[in-house]
């Protein structure tokens, strides 16, 4: 298979992680007989820099000329002063707009290695398993008006019916391929978007009789991502909320740096980029984690090329590496191998090498 891949390394360590996702695609691409085109671009505050906006016209370009985008991370203290419309993130909300990347698919699972480090209980964290699905180009962050004087400010909240149908849609059929279980999240107490919300998604059940579903008030599902987060399997919320329910639920597993993300859109294109920052104090330096832009990678190959093999062949190698105890300085800890973000790759590819040679064996006896 051919795909063109456009990469956006962005800012920070962001051109770090996406090298090493690249390296580990090449990797994979040579094994299974495939072919990657990559089409390198800026975006944030290298684009800020170089063309004066956060997102060029020759960014949209090249993603437009591709398969899919791969993206590292944007912003960074050097462009915090910067007016609204030149910070890193704004290019961010306008690729996503642009491609309308309507759906933020975010994993949240256990990782083996890292449960000593996160912050629950480990009988508990070694049983996360959810996705949260989070609606992505509109809501609070897009409404119009915006309105700021010296002594008040205005932000407008607003979900279309189609909108809604979309998001919830893209969240019963993921929760088909899981456990069968969706929770959708909002204000309806409060909130006329919600309630509409809350209306849709009784509509919309009707069509995916086999999904359970709830709905749960944001501050309810909050308090419940702490105390008992093995009760979700496919959470579907609004911009605002997602993206404050997602950041939460990151710290589950142990570490930002280990979390991948997609946002994509109906015909499966789609942005895909590890859901850690950009991490400037790092930057440069070969310590940043790489992990999440690997496993980003193959969600790209998963969600956006049907590459499942693939997809699973990187994910177990990045477990097997991790359970071998070699990490990043991020994750150091007794026991554990710290190496390089180099080092950490070529692990991950020799660990990928190694699960094929077996895979080849394996067949060789059927």
């Amino acid at each position: 298979m051919e795909k063109t891949i456009a990469v956006l390394p962005g800012d920070g360590i962001g051109p770090e992680v996406t090298k090493a996702a690249i390296k580990v695609l090449n990797s994979i691409a040579m094994r299974y007989g495939h072919t990657f085109h990559w089409k390198h671009a800026e975006i944030g505050g290298a684009a800020v820099d170089k063309y004066e906006v956060p997102l060029p016209q020759e960014t949209i370009d090249a993603c437009e000329a591709s398969d899919a985008i791969l993206l590292g991370a944007v912003g960074g203290p050097k462009w915090d002063q910067n007016a609204a419309h030149m910070r890193p993130e704004k290019g961010l909300l306008n690729i996503r707009k642009h491609f309308d990347l309507f759906a933020n698919i975010r994993p949240v699972k256990a990782v083996p290695a890292l449960l000593g480090s996160s912050p629950l209980k480990e009988e508990i964290a070694k049983q996360v398993d959810m996705v949260i699905v989070r609606e992505l180009t509109s809501g609070l962050y897009f409404g119009e008006p915006k309105q700021r004087s010296e002594d008040a400010a205005v932000d407008t909240l607003v979900y279309t019916r189609k909108e809604i149908e979309r998001i919830v849609d893209t969240a019963f059929e993921m929760a088909r391929n899981r456990r069968g279980k969706v929770t959708s999240v909002d204000k309806a107490n409060v909130l006329e978007t919600s309630k509409l919300w809350r209306q849709v998604v009784e509509e919309r059940k009707q069509e995916y009789p086999d999904v359970e579903v709830e709905h749960m008030l944001v501050d309810s599902a909050a308090m419940k991502l702490i105390t008992d987060p093995r009760a979700f399997d496919v959470i579907v919320t609004e911009n605002m909320f997602g993206d404050i329910l997602s950041d939460e639920a990151s710290v589950i597993t142990g570490s930002l740096g280990m979390l991948p993300s997609a946002s994509v859109r109906s015909d499966g294109f789609g942005l895909y980029e590890p859901v850690h920052g950009s991490a400037p104090d790092i930057a440069g330096q070969n310590k940043a984690n790489p992990s999440a832009a690997i496993l980003s990678a193959a969600m790209m190959l998963k969600q956006s090329f049907g590459m499942h093999a693939e997809a699973g062949a990187i994910e177990a190698a990045v477990m097997s590496v991790m359970d071998d105890g070699y990490c990043t300085g991020d994750l150091s800890a007794s026991g554990n191998k710290v190496v390089s973000t180099d080092r950490f790759v070529t692990k991950v590819i020799e660990e990928l090498e190694r699960e094929l040679v077996s895979e080849h064996i394996m067949y060789s006896y059927v």
